[in-house]
């Protein structure tokens, strides 16, 4: 795939780069300027522009795991994505589990837990490696797909439909509506879509969240609308932003992850052959997708209380971003951060956040993204770029919408459609 341009640093002052524009991350390459801040200007302040507040940046792995931990000082009761906190706060904060500290997120979490785990999560991932079985089988059989659509589009988002139970029948019109909320293909749909797209959200798990609480079933929805939290049941508007974040967390990243660990094998034959030939345990592979594709590139906080670090003094109510994209490409964290290697071993990314925000849905996406890689294993022969790659428009989520493929099956799957023919 064509590379597209770096930062050039020679002649362009960091603090005049606007990290919140989305055209940024979707048009160049970070790399380099993510590696000056680290190394020149660990904790860095974006002055405010165009009637925004400015917000600090920190880049470093180690930073970024304390910031994590530490929930006093470095606040998501007020938000967690850089757009809502520059516009005041976010409408659920303190409602929905990734928008709050302290006991009540503890009890939540906890309610919610149990359905995360991998004994509840069986049956789903039984689910999931059959999808990908037979959508890789289908689009092999055709010889080219647009992979982001054809199949990263559709795995995550039936994974998470299936907790919540949202019928067959909504599912597209789900898929439509989560790839156009947080981030988009082109800047102009980003601004006239994401605002109505979540709306839409919001209005469908409010009708299926009241069927719900008169019908509970066995899905995630019935146990928000059930479920006992500090002495009582979830307000409405509580189990409706629960589900519009269940939803999006579930679907977007996984599904932007698996997209980009596809395009960094494109990128890298050498890396492909040596995970076909068996020698790379899917597990390990795993880990190296979420770190290289790192598609959540930021966590937002605001300041708890006054805070020194690296010399500088982060106030009491400032916002603060949490750059996952430039942690898990840390030197001092990761020996080679700048190559794609499946067989790393010491990979304790920060994909899925630290500490208590640690992303519930961390075991399912791992499920989902290692059944695509095993049926990639097992049955493409060759596999190569058959167009241009689109890159999504968003300063939250990082990856591409779009990925053209052409393929082939291995000798094993062709006799194998010869038999079955």
């Amino acid at each position: 795939m064509a590379a597209f341009p770096d930062i050039d640093l020679a002649h362009t002052d960091p603090s005049e780069i606007d990290l919140a524009n989305p055209n940024l991350h979707a048009e160049r390459d970070l790399t380099a300027l993510w590696r000056h801040l680290r190394e020149h200007e660990p904790l860095h302040w974006q002055p405010p522009r165009r009637g925004r507040p400015g917000f600090w940046v920190l880049t470093r792995y180690d930073d970024v795991s304390a910031a994590y931990r530490d929930t006093r000082r470095f606040r998501s009761d007020r938000g967690n994505v850089l757009d809502t906190l520059l516009a005041g706060g976010d409408s659920a904060a303190g409602m929905m589990l990734p928008l709050m500290d302290g006991p009540r997120h503890t009890a939540l979490r906890g309610a919610l837990m149990k359905a995360f785990s991998p004994r509840a999560l069986a049956g789903v991932v039984d689910s999931i490696r059959t999808a990908s079985r037979e959508l890789v089988t289908e689009f092999l059989e055709r010889g080219r797909c647009d992979f982001a659509r054809d199949i990263a589009g559709l795995l995550p988002l039936r994974a998470i439909c299936d907790l919540l139970d949202v019928p067959h029948r909504d599912r597209q019109q789900m898929l439509d509506m989560t790839s156009s909320a947080l981030g988009s293909d082109s800047e102009d749909a980003l601004r006239e879509n994401a605002w109505v797209s979540k709306g839409e959200i919001l209005l469908y798990f409010s009708d299926l969240a009241a069927q719900r609480r008169r019908k509970p079933g066995e899905d995630i929805v019935s146990l928000l609308t059930q479920c006992t939290v500090d002495g009582g049941r979830l307000t409405d508007e509580e189990v409706i932003f629960n589900c519009y974040s269940l939803i999006l967390g579930g679907d977007e990243t996984t599904r932007l992850a698996l997209v980009g660990g596809v395009a960094a094998l494109l990128d890298d034959p050498g890396q492909w052959d040596a995970y076909r030939s068996g020698r790379i345990a899917t597990e390990t592979a795993v880990e190296e997708v979420l770190r290289w594709t790192s598609p959540t590139l930021h966590a937002g906080r605001t300041a708890g209380a006054d805070t020194d670090l690296r010399g500088r003094t982060i106030r009491k109510g400032d916002v603060v971003t949490l750059w996952n994209a430039s942690a898990n490409r840390d030197g001092d964290a990761f020996a080679e951060p700048d190559r794609f290697l499946l067989s790393r071993q010491e990979n304790r990314h920060l994909t899925f956040a630290y500490g208590s925000h640690f992303c519930l849905g961390a075991f399912l996406a791992r499920a989902e993204i290692g059944a695509v890689l095993d049926d990639l294993r097992e049955r493409v022969g060759t596999m190569e770029a058959a167009g241009p790659a689109r890159r999504v428009y968003s300063n939250f989520l990082g990856g591409l919408v779009s990925l053209p493929i052409a393929w082939s099956p291995n000798d094993g799957e062709r006799r194998d459609a010869r038999f079955r023919s």
